[in-house]
């Protein structure tokens, strides 16, 4: 099987990076300043689970010459567009699209582009980021990768798609109820994102203020409710773990989108905040808080991208 991974940032460089580790078929689609960077540094992971530095195979956009069995997508959901122009030349009719971006919207606007046979459901699980030398760094030992039919139902294609995830040094998944796992990672992402952006601290500074706790109980109970009523409901095991979670006294755990605020970084607003609110919308539910956490983001993404 030869994958393309598109992007080769913390999610795609540590999973494609690991896969070629393992001896995998791997090529990364990468943009120009990225390449040069893995061209003369080589990808670098520091993990730990061990660090490794490759010399991987690299494209950039208009080097694409044929399809590919399957593409792992990894790219900010805010850059999605750009990137299924550059994809064209690596869909043929049997490859498989395996997205890992954050929300759902992605779904319909692949399904859309490349007919819906293509996709796959996909969700990752890894706390890892790009530091200042351009390496990977891996922030916590969880590194997980789910796939599966969206239909939920068993396929040759993603029976061959586990044995090549299997055994390439990170967990591997083939998942029979993918699109409610993709729901419950929103949950998670959603909330998260929301209380940590919202009140600009960890989970554990939240907690430890006045109300806090009432206020991450709100606003999980507010994405529950559009999740429940628009999509998949999460398991019910899930959202225990969730609540305790995130209202862990003394946590550190903040979101990947209160890092590039943090950062000054432009951030997936849109995809998991605000898509979750035109949902709600939608479906006729009042959702004031996030509905603020929309706001409060957009307002800085606004002054981030003018």
């Amino acid at each position: 099987m030869r994958l393309l991974v598109v992007g080769a940032g913390s999610t795609g460089g540590y999973f494609g990076g690991r896969l070629a580790q393992a001896g995998r078929d791997v090529t990364f689609l990468v943009r120009p300043k990225r390449a040069a960077e893995i061209e003369a540094n080589g990808l670098q992971i520091v993990s730990p689970h061990g660090d490794v530095t490759l010399t991987p195979k690299l494209v950039t956009a208009g080097q694409l010459t044929q399809p590919f069995d399957a593409v792992l997508l990894t790219v900010k959901a805010f850059a999605l567009e750009r990137a299924l122009d550059d994809l064209i030349p690596a869909i043929g009719p049997e490859t498989m699209i395996l997205p890992v971006l954050n929300g759902m919207r992605h779904v319909d606007v692949l399904a859309t582009r490349f007919g819906e046979k293509a996709v796959l459901g996909g969700v990752c699980k890894i706390a890892a980021t790009i530091d200042g030398q351009g390496r990977i760094v891996q922030l916590a030992k969880f590194q997980e990768l789910v796939y599966g039919e969206l239909n939920g139902q068993p396929s040759a294609r993603t029976e061959a798609l586990d044995g090549f995830m299997q055994g390439a040094g990170f967990d591997a998944r083939l998942s029979p109820a993918v699109e409610r796992e993709m729901w419950e990672k929103w949950v998670l992402l959603a909330t998260l994102g929301g209380i940590t952006c919202l009140m600009r601290g960890t989970v554990g500074d939240i907690a430890a203020a006045p109300g806090g706790t009432d206020f991450v109980h709100g606003f999980l109970d507010e994405v529950v409710t559009v999740v429940k009523t628009v999509g998949k409901a999460p398991n019910p095991d899930f959202l225990a773990n969730v609540r305790a979670q995130m209202t862990a006294a003394g946590s550190p755990q903040a979101s990947s989108m209160y890092r590039d605020l943090q950062a000054g970084n432009a951030v997936e607003a849109d995809q998991i905040i605000g898509d979750l609110l035109a949902r709600a919308r939608s479906a006729g539910i009042a959702t004031p808080l996030i509905a603020t956490a929309y706001t409060h983001l957009s307002v800085y993404q606004n002054r981030v991208t003018a």
